[in-house]
């Protein structure tokens, strides 16, 4: 018999069956063939299919009665391609910041409220922070994090603090916070040293898409005794990278 989370795997896993059915060559198909070709009960794809639709994974003909892939599919097909895109664009730049700096450099995207990396290059310094790709970092204590914050709406801001903030020194101080993320915008960058982990500092900076909106930073990492993001080449090389992969994904602003 199984447990509820075995359950709830299957379940997972029949739904993705499901949506991976769909082809080229058949890209509408009724219940009974869903069920014939997975070797389902039809009730289970009837069930798993409400649910799928329900959340515009796909969507019913009503003339045909068969199912077809939805709307919801383009969001995050959008996302992955995206951050091909960016992982090709980026790549050759930030081993050349790596070499130039001789720290871990690393692609971020933002995502509800945590940031997560998705390209890095690892510095060949003997002593080297360890992180993994994927890993969610929280936004106010990171540098790359401050950096999407610099970028949301005052709504926004104001739940984020009200949840987030409550028991960090910006607690009783939100127009410290405020300004901070204001400078962030102001100087393009952002840092953070000791914030997230004792004896790591951080730098990070906005990597704009075509149309100008923020979707990705540019940080380096590094241990403190050796790394000071305060210094003025490394601010500099930083945001000249940081506009050199926004170039790269086609944004052409002027007044950076």
């Amino acid at each position: 018999m199984e447990s509820g989370n075995e359950h709830l795997l299957s379940t997972v896993k029949k739904a993705l069956q499901i949506l991976q059915c769909f082809s080229i060559d058949e890209p509408e198909k009724k219940v009974t063939e869903i069920s014939a070709s997975l070797g389902m009960n039809k009730s289970t794809v009837s069930r798993l299919l409400a649910t799928l639709a329900s959340e515009g994974f796909v969507t019913k003909n009503p003339e045909t009665q068969k199912y077809r892939l939805g709307l919801s599919i383009i969001p995050l097909y959008s996302v992955v391609t995206a951050n091909l895109e960016v992982r090709r664009e980026a790549a050759p730049y930030l081993q050349q910041l790596v070499t130039e700096v001789g720290e871990t450099a690393n692609i971020t995207i933002f995502q509800e409220r945590s940031i997560i990396d998705i390209l890095r290059v690892n510095s060949k310094q003997p002593v080297q922070i360890v992180t993994h790709l994927g890993h969610k970092n929280p936004l106010h204590c990171t540098s790359a994090g401050k950096v999407f914050l610099a970028y949301q709406s005052d709504s926004f801001l104001t739940k984020y603090f009200d949840e987030e903030l409550s028991t960090t020194k910006y607690s009783s101080e939100p127009d410290e916070f405020l300004n901070m993320l204001q400078n962030v915008k102001t100087r393009g960058y952002a840092i953070s040293i000791e914030e997230l982990q004792e004896g790591v500092a951080t730098i990070a900076a906005p990597i704009r898409d075509y149309t100008g909106k923020v979707v990705y930073s540019l940080s380096i990492i590094g241990p403190t005794h050796r790394f000071d993001p305060r210094e003025p080449e490394i601010i500099k090389k930083t945001k000249t990278y940081a506009k050199e992969m926004s170039y790269s994904l086609g944004y052409r602003g002027i007044n950076d």
